[in-house]
């Protein structure tokens, strides 16, 4: 009899928050320089410095389920003002403190009551929301970023991406990703992700007949 072959997991979450981890490590080394100055820069998530968005990625990290439901209650199931009171939490006195911070919950494996996929999608997301005003560029793993948008392109959780995108056809120019059928909107992986989240300024980075109306989705969110 042949020796069984070693059981792989191919599950969706497999091997997901060694990636998470990657990608927040990436984006600390990134902000270690900032001036003051850059910190109050006003990052891609409407009304937000980049430094808050780091805080709020802190606060992602840092929330237990049980943690989370219990701040839910206490803001009367405003999810916004929950969302609020969390980075307020973590925003520090200083922007050197609120790297630091951020920095301490780059290994974490806590999480709200959601899927370990969303932890990645919320740490390429943000970190993009962060480096794009910054003038900073990261070259993302294209099977991370392939891994985002394929779960982006079929989830409505935490952020409209699946209902943003319905009818059009969007294929990646640099990897393997393409989902949909309709008018076609073409680009880079990372670009396409950030437009399914409702970043309207990737959509400048983007091609095809589809993207005006795409663009349209992203101003009514």
């Amino acid at each position: 009899m042949p020796a069984s072959e070693p059981r792989t997991d191919r599950s969706p979450n497999s091997g997901i928050w060694p990636l998470v981890h990657a990608e927040r490590a990436a984006l600390a080394a990134d902000l270690a320089e900032l001036s003051d100055e850059q910190w109050e820069t006003p990052s891609l998530c409407t009304g937000l410095t980049v430094r808050q968005v780091l805080a709020h990625l802190t606060a992602g990290a840092s929330l237990t389920p049980a943690r989370w439901l219990a701040g839910v209650i206490r803001c009367r199931f405003d999810f916004d003002k929950q969302v609020a009171v969390r980075l307020a939490e973590q925003l520090g006195a200083s922007p050197a403190e609120t790297h630091q911070r951020f920095r301490a919950v780059v290994p974490s494996t806590t999480k709200p009551p959601l899927p370990v996929i969303a932890m990645l999608g919320e740490a390429l997301v943000h970190a993009e929301d962060i480096r794009r005003p910054l003038g900073i560029a990261r070259d993302h793993p294209i099977e991370v970023v392939t891994r985002v948008a394929e779960y982006y392109q079929g989830s409505d959780i935490v952020v409209v991406a699946k209902g943003r995108i319905g009818g059009l056809r969007l294929v990646a120019n640099d990897g393997p990703f393409s989902t949909g059928t309709g008018p076609l909107v073409s680009g880079t992986t990372l670009a396409l992700t950030m437009a399914m989240t409702g970043r309207r300024s990737y959509l400048d980075d983007l091609e095809g007949d589809g993207v005006e109306l795409l663009r349209e989705r992203c101003g009514a969110a």
